[in-house]
């Protein structure tokens, strides 16, 4: 894994070529910033860094009930970057202090007297501290005083959509559109749960499911409805093709609170308290209510050979 710290164990080196984002989902258009970090710190046998925050910012600047639902986590980001090639994703914590920073006080004290900076990739639109005053003339124009290059990186578009964290949080909530937000990643969207015991209903209608609890609250949970996914249990590296349901099972009108579950194609082994690993591959269809149990697993049965048929 791409070694994660935090600011306080940094040690400076001025020869680093970094970049300064939030980088949630790190999709298509942070891995064209990031990839540009790699090339150029490559060239110049210099280190390269990704700079990012926790919590949010904007879980500071404008709290509301939840948080900003993620795409990754910082571990999963972590996690990504060291695969594109990055040496270290160093994490601020980001809190109201913080916050106050004007944009030259964050270059000049933090990022070049604590990191140390050679040369400064940003996004063409990335704006940075106190009032998202800092942007790509300002940074150039303390670049000369602190000894840096700054390199800017164009918007990046997938079918002619300039790529944006809150577009795929869109796409996957919104819209449950688990092929575009895939476009827009890079890769799957994933989902880490612990395997929890439920009413073990499904077992009746010979379709058991394993109930998740997120292994992260604030992730984002794709929009209500039934899902193929491929699964990984923790400790195999064997991958099994599932089936998702995601929403209320409006058929039994119970509490009617969403759960997540998710049934293992020709699987039978006790996982409880596993953690399991859900790539999306595609959604197959909404939540649907049933006149009974009988209607309920003709149903399943047309989505098991639905989700077996997915690429």
């Amino acid at each position: 894994m791409a070694n994660l710290i935090y600011l306080s164990d940094v040690i400076r080196k001025s020869n680093t070529v970094l970049t300064v984002g939030s980088f949630d989902g790190v999709h298509a258009g942070h891995r064209s910033i990031v990839q540009t970090v790699v090339e150029k710190a490559k060239k110049r046998k210099a280190r390269s860094i990704l700079v990012t925050f926790d919590p949010h910012p904007r879980d500071i600047l404008n709290p509301g009930k939840d948080g900003v639902k993620l795409l990754t986590t910082l571990e999963e980001r972590a996690a990504i970057l060291n695969e594109i090639g990055i040496d270290q994703m160093v994490v601020i914590p980001f809190n109201r202090d913080f916050s106050l920073l004007t944009s030259t006080e964050f270059i000049r004290d933090v990022i070049y007297k604590k990191i140390g900076v050679c040369e400064f990739v940003i996004g063409y639109d990335h704006q940075f501290g106190r009032n998202r005053e800092g942007t790509i003339e300002s940074l150039k124009q303390l670049a000369p005083e602190l000894g840096f290059d700054v390199h800017v990186v164009q918007a990046h578009e997938v079918q002619e959509v300039t790529v944006s964290s809150t577009i795929v949080r869109k796409k996957l909530e919104q819209d449950g559109d688990i092929r575009l937000a895939k476009e827009f990643l890079g890769r799957c969207y994933m989902l880490k749960g612990t395997v929890i015991h439920g009413d073990k209903r499904g077992r009746l209608i010979g379709y058991p499911t394993a109930n998740l609890k997120p292994v992260e609250k604030r992730k984002v949970i794709p929009k209500n409805g039934v899902y193929a996914v491929n699964v990984a249990i923790e400790g195999s590296q064997k991958q099994w093709r599932g089936m998702m349901n995601i929403g209320v099972r409006p058929t039994f009108k119970e509490d009617m609170k969403q759960t997540i579950e998710v049934h293992l194609i020709d699987f039978n082994e006790d996982i409880y308290g596993k953690i399991l690993e859900i790539d999306f591959l595609k959604r197959i269809r909404d939540e649907l209510p049933f006149t009974g149990i009988d209607a309920l697993k003709n149903q399943l049965d047309k989505d098991k050979i639905a989700c077996l048929q997915v690429d």
